[in-house]
């Protein structure tokens, strides 16, 4: 028996007829199945609520937020997370929705492969050193204005040495599998999610002479703001996070507990890539000349 907990955004099209399938598979496949609280309306007559503590594995039915959504459930818990895409890019999923039957018995099976991926922790303190908020990212942590018209300035540290005074909209702190996300819109570098490095990406810079920066997975990052604007924000993974004031500090530095994310043995991150982000550019050579 493996207990299964599932995980689902309502805003996706199909998501009902989906978990019809699950509960009409679960039985063949023995999959006990339990769901967070927002499904229990969509799911079976009687079904369970979900324990994130009490599972062997997660199902996320949505795109790449859902996903990073059950990330935060699991916690520190080595949970492998599966991913069924039900939207359009879902880069961090493992297939979409079409796939679902066969993704169910692979997993009933064990016909998967479990990548590790490299999470990050996050802390903020104020100006007294108590800690204020603490988080754990799988993609990110943005430093960013909000909505308004303003430049944030902030001082970078990597183990205690001053980086640089950052001018610019604001800042990306990514993992590599975060590589692929805001990081790669602001002009970061694509890093292969296996490998562990901490990603360093301003956002529009207001000077030429900074530039993303790749530190090693040991660095400790440290960020106070400088003379800007009163208060910030601090987002976590696109869906968390806080206010950063004057005299608050955010440290960023790698997480011991990495999330285990679900691939199939015959895709890749270069078939990902090729396939979601279109990557090469180069038309087929079998095509017709276009202009």
């Amino acid at each position: 028996m493996i207990r299964v907990g599932v995980v689902g955004h309502q805003g996706y099209g199909g998501l009902s007829e989906v978990l019809a399938t699950l509960h009409r598979l679960a039985p063949s496949l023995d999959l006990q199945l339990s769901y967070e609280d927002e499904l229990l309306p969509l799911a079976a007559h009687g079904a369970a609520r979900m324990v994130a503590g009490d599972v062997d594995a997660m199902l996320t039915l949505g795109g790449d937020g859902t996903l990073l959504r059950a990330a935060r459930l699991v916690g520190e818990r080595a949970v492998p997370v599966l991913g069924i895409n039900l939207g359009r890019l879902g880069f961090l999923t493992c297939c979409p929705a079409s796939q679902f039957d066969e993704a169910m018995h692979r997993l009933a099976s064990g016909d998967y492969v479990v990548e590790a991926r490299m999470t990050l922790d996050a802390r903020v303190t104020d100006a007294g050193g108590s800690e204020r908020q603490r988080w754990r990212a799988l993609n990110d942590v943005v430093l960013h204005k909000g909505g308004f018209a303003r430049v944030v300035a902030v001082r970078i540290e990597a183990d205690g040495e001053t980086v640089g005074h950052f001018s610019a909209d604001g800042v990306v702190i990514a993992t590599p599998t975060g590589s692929t996300a805001y990081n790669l819109s602001a002009g970061g570098p694509v890093v292969v999610p296996t490998l562990e490095t901490i990603l360093l990406t301003p956002v529009s810079a207001h000077t030429l002479a900074l530039r993303p920066l790749v530190l090693p997975a040991t660095s400790r990052v440290t960020l106070r703001g400088n003379n800007g604007p009163d208060e910030l924000l601090i987002t976590v993974d696109g869906q968390v996070g806080c206010t950063f004031g004057a005299g608050d500090t955010l440290v960023i530095g790698r997480s011991i507990a990495p999330v285990s994310i679900v691939r199939f043995p015959e895709t890749s991150f270069f078939s990902t890539m090729r396939e979601k982000l279109h990557w090469g550019g180069l038309l087929d050579r079998d095509e017709p000349n276009r202009c």
